[in-house]
C-alpha cells in the first residue's frame, strides 16, 4: 500500500472544504477539484475561516508544516496525482457513479477512492467500477475540520485491507474512525439523527413547539451530556448503583407508550415554513459565518476540556498528537 502524502478532493463545497482544512492543518498536501472554477475563491475563504479554530484546537500540539493546496477543474488530474481520493459531490447516485467511473479509470489500482455520502451504501456505488475492492465510504460530520468522527463502510466488493489503510489515514489527520460492521442505508450516526429529526418535524407539524423550544430541549439537557458520553453510557449512569439493568427495568416499559412516531410527517409548505422561519428567528440576524464561528469556538473548548480527561473527542485529540510525534520521529 502506498504512503499517503497527497489527498485528492472531488467537490469543494462545505464538506470538501472541511476535508481540505483538516488535511492541510495536519501537514497533508491537497489537490482539490471542482467543475466550477469560481469555487476556488470559496474554498480558500472556507479554509481561512477554519484556520483560527484549528489553531486553537491544537495550540499545545507540535504541528507539522502546513500542507500545500492546489485547485483544478480536471478530475483526471486528481486521479493521476493523489494518493487517496475523497469524493464530496452532490448526494445524487447517478452523479456519484459517473464521478467514480472516471476516477477509477485513471487512478492507480492501489489508490483508495472514498465517498463522503451520508446515505448511499458502498455496494451500490462501487458496482461496475475498475478495482472496486479499493472503494469505501468515509462519512464525516460537519464541520469536518472539527468533528473527528468518520464512519468507514465497505461494500460487497471492498477488500478489508483498504478499510484498514483508510482508517490509518483518517486517524493520521486527527479523526476517530468508526468501523461500521455492515452497510445499511444512512450508516449509523445519521440513522440516529434522523430519528430525532422526524420527531422534531412531528412536533412542528402538531404545533407542540417551535424550532427554538425544541433546540432548548436539546442544548440545555441531553445535548450537553452527549459531547461527553453517548446515550447508552449516560443511561447506565442514570441507573444508579444498579447500572444499565436497573435503568431498563425502570424506564424500559415506557418504550411501549405511544410517545414517538416512526414515519416523518408529509413535508407540507406549512411545516417547511415553520422550520425555515423558526431557525431564522433563532439566528437573531447573525450570518451563517458568524454562527459557524460561535459553533467552532465552543467545539474547540469542549474538546480541549475532554482532552484533559482523555475522553470522547478529547481522546481523539490526544491520539492525533501521538500520530504526529510518530510521523516526526520517522521523518527525522
Amino acid at each position: 500500500m502506498r504512503e499517503i502524502n497527497r489527498l485528492g478532493l472531488i467537490g469543494t463545497g462545505v464538506i470538501g472544504a472541511g476535508w481540505a482544512a483538516r488535511a492541510l492543518h495536519a501537514g497533508v498536501d491537497v489537490i482539490a477539484a471542482d467543475l466550477n472554477p469560481k469555487m476556488q475563491d470559496w474554498l480558500n475563504d472556507a479554509i481561512d475561516n477554519a484556520a483560527p479554530s484549528l489553531n486553537a484546537l491544537t495550540a499545545d500540539i507540535d504541528m507539522p508544516q502546513r500542507g500545500m493546496l492546489r485547485f483544478t477543474t480536471d478530475f483526471n488530474e486528481v486521479a493521476l496525482t493523489a494518493d487517496f481520493i475523497q469524493e464530496s459531490v452532490p448526494e445524487t447516485l447517478e452523479i456519484k457513479r459517473s464521478v467514480f467511473a472516471t476516477l477509477a479509470e485513471h487512478a492507480p489500482a492501489d489508490v483508495i477512492i472514498a465517498s463522503s455520502t451520508s446515505g448511499f451504501m458502498p455496494s451500490e456505488m462501487q458496482h461496475g467500477m475498475n478495482h472496486p475492492e479499493r472503494f469505501i465510504v468515509g462519512h464525516p460530520f460537519n464541520p469536518v475540520y472539527l468533528c473527528p468522527l468518520v464512519e468507514i463502510v465497505g461494500g460487497n466488493e471492498t477488500d478489508d485491507s483498504y478499510k484498514q489503510v483508510a482508517r490509518g489515514f483518517y486517524e493520521s489527520i486527527g479523526m476517530h474512525a468508526l468501523m461500521v460492521r455492515r452497510e445499511v442505508p444512512g450508516h449509523i450516526s445519521d440513522r440516529l439523527q434522523e430519528a430525532m429529526w422526524r420527531e422534531i418535524l412531528h412536533a412542528l407539524n402538531d404545533d407542540i413547539a417551535t424550532t427554538g423550544e425544541l433546540d432548548e430541549a436539546i442544548v440545555y439537557g441531553p445535548g450537553l451530556r452527549w459531547a461527553i458520553m453517548g446515550m447508552n453510557q449516560i443511561y447506565m449512569i442514570a441507573g444508579g448503583e444498579g447500572g444499565a439493568r436497573h435503568f431498563i427495568e425502570q424506564f424500559g416499559p415506557a418504550l411501549e407508550w405511544p410517545w414517538s412516531h416512526l414515519k416523518a410527517p408529509p413535508l407540507s409548505e406549512d411545516i417547511v415554513a415553520r422550520f425555515a422561519d423558526g431557525t431564522e428567528a433563532q439566528a437573531g440576524g447573525r450570518s451563517i459565518r458568524e454562527l459557524e464561528r460561535i459553533r467552532d469556538e465552543c467545539m474547540v473548548a469542549i474538546q480541549r476540556v475532554l482532552r484533559k480527561h482523555d475522553m470522547a473527542s478529547g481522546a481523539t485529540l490526544n491520539q492525533f498528537e501521538k500520530h504526529l510525534r510518530h510521523r516526526a520521529e520517522k521523518s527525522g
